[in-house]
């Protein structure tokens, strides 16, 4: 629901004829050649849902849904008495394995991440395979400084990468914000100064790329966590957790590819004006058609049967 934002911003308009920050993500994905998308949802929120956002994409490319309910779950584990908020976002995406079969990319529905991102995740996969029982996944990562709100503190996963290139470790974070001319955050270790990070440290925005042997390990992953966790109210189930779980154990590799385009989202209600500006940019600057889903803008591009953008 957006807690901080005060909404449900996934539906929210913010382009100069109604657009939602999703509508850019599919049509930057379809340019980049994915050929299908699947929107995880709370089943409340599904008409809503395909009427604002789902159904003007179907005569683009396949359309699936995948519901993340608070009692799916393993067999044996049942819902906790008074459980409310959602298990997470690797909950989120174990919830599409009925629904996914091909190399798949994974954003947020409320963050815009930029053309390039998608043509960068887009190449990856082309070329992505498991071997020998190691996974092969990868992560788009950004500059942290380029992904700063104006308007209060965020949440990101901040990267370690190995000298290969591959995410040697990714530390959920928060508290990100600009003091006094810093890039700062709170301790993870839960000290009262805040610690330093430098403008061009590489941090995750949950845009990850994975082949289908990810279920298998969320599921182990998620049942695990319900067992140590699971009572806790609060407790979430993070991707980012789970790939540094895989990575630690040397059951998957995570390429890091470096992203310099300029994210932005709407973590708070204050955001949305900025947001509105840089779409506007874009627009009279020729990257985006207006109305982006216009039939005068055709079809982006040719697809891939191959990947799915989630």
């Amino acid at each position: 629901m957006g807690s901080r934002y005060g909404g449900l911003k996934q539906i929210d308009r913010f382009g100069p004829h109604g657009e939602t920050i999703v509508d850019y993500s599919v049509y930057d994905a379809l340019r980049a050649g994915f050929g299908r998308v699947v929107f995880v949802i709370r089943r409340e929120f599904e008409d809503a849902f395909r009427r604002t956002v789902g159904d003007r994409y179907e005569r683009h490319l396949d359309v699936g849904y995948a519901y993340q309910e608070l009692d799916a779950l393993p067999a044996g584990h049942d819902l906790p008495a008074g459980r409310e908020k959602p298990w997470g976002t690797g909950h989120a995406i174990l919830v599409a394995k009925g629904v996914i079969h091909e190399p798949f990319a994974v954003v947020n529905a409320d963050d815009f991440y930029g053309r390039e991102a998608y043509a960068t995740a887009a190449a990856y996969l082309d070329r992505a395979a498991d071997r020998g029982g190691v996974a092969d996944y990868a992560m788009v990562g950004y500059q942290v400084a380029n992904t700063l709100s104006a308007h209060g503190q965020v949440s990101r996963g901040v990267c370690r990468v190995d000298p290969a290139g591959n995410l040697a470790d990714v530390e959920e974070t928060h508290g990100i914000r600009r003091e006094s001319g810093r890039v700062v955050a709170d301790d993870p270790a839960g000290g009262d100064t805040p610690v330093t990070l430098g403008e061009a440290q590489l941090v995750s925005m949950n845009f990850w790329c994975f082949t289908p042997s990810i279920f298998a390990h969320l599921e182990e992953q998620f049942a695990a966590f319900l067992a140590a966790r699971g009572s806790e109210p609060h407790s979430e189930f993070y991707i980012p957790s789970a790939v540094n779980t895989l990575v630690h154990a040397g059951r998957a590799t995570a390429r890091v590819l470096a992203c310099d385009a300029r994210w932005f989202g709407v973590t708070h209600r204050e955001d949305k004006p900025g947001v509105e500006s840089a779409l506007r940019e874009r627009v009279a600057s020729g990257v985006y058609p207006a109305p982006l889903w216009s039939s005068a803008s055709g079809d982006p591009t040719p697809r891939r049967s191959a990947e799915t953008a989630v």
